[in-house]
């Protein structure tokens, strides 16, 4: 199986007032080699307008923003392109991502939006990008195999070598990368004898 870690970066809560600015996905497998890397920065949708307390948010994090925003590609482009890259990996791919619920539903809106895909497709749908579904909620995955409560499970709560000593920067690639290595470190626990 191979695990498609993403991080996005929004401009505000909603996809289609607001926009995705960047996203990247690593590919990894259950025992952590990295298969790939994707990362991209977007042009803004159409019609849409970065959300007030978000955009205020980004001004207090300017290389977050900068990293967000410098030379964005049309996103019909991109997305057929990710969708490609998930395509040629080779196994059996799993949306995964920290919130789902939040980075799975940009990236779902996008890929229906300029592809023919999405993160959950149904059974009637014969092609699909992510042959096991719904996906994997890391932040829900963290808090079962830890016993944590889920409100102690975000990046600035554990420890940093669980993240791979990778800073959460809010540049989607760096926080792909640490939560790639998340995963590694939370399948490892789960496959520890109990006790």
């Amino acid at each position: 199986m191979i695990y498609v870690v993403t991080d996005i970066e929004a401009d505000g809560p909603w996809p289609g007032p607001n926009s995705m600015r960047s996203f990247a996905s690593v590919a990894v497998t259950g025992d952590g080699e990295e298969l790939g890397v994707f990362e991209t920065v977007l042009e803004p949708l159409p019609g849409s307008a970065p959300n007030p307390d978000t955009y205020a948010w980004f001004q207090t994090h300017p290389e977050a923003w900068a990293a967000a925003t410098e030379n964005p590609k049309p996103p019909a482009g991109e997305m057929t392109r990710f969708a490609s890259w998930v395509k040629a990996l080779p196994g059996p791919c799993v949306f995964t991502a920290c919130p789902i619920a939040f980075d799975g539903m940009w990236i779902d809106y996008y890929l229906r939006r300029f592809t023919r895909y999405g993160v959950v497709q149904g059974p009637y749908e014969k092609d699909v990008l992510f042959e096991i579904r719904p996906g994997l909620c890391l932040r829900t995955y963290t808090a079962a195999v830890t016993g944590r409560p889920i409100t102690e499970v975000a990046p600035r709560h554990l420890p940093p070598e669980w993240l791979g000593d990778i800073e959460h920067t809010h540049r989607a690639i760096d926080d792909a990368r640490g939560y790639a290595h998340l995963l590694g470190v939370l399948l490892r626990m789960s496959a520890r004898p109990a006790g």
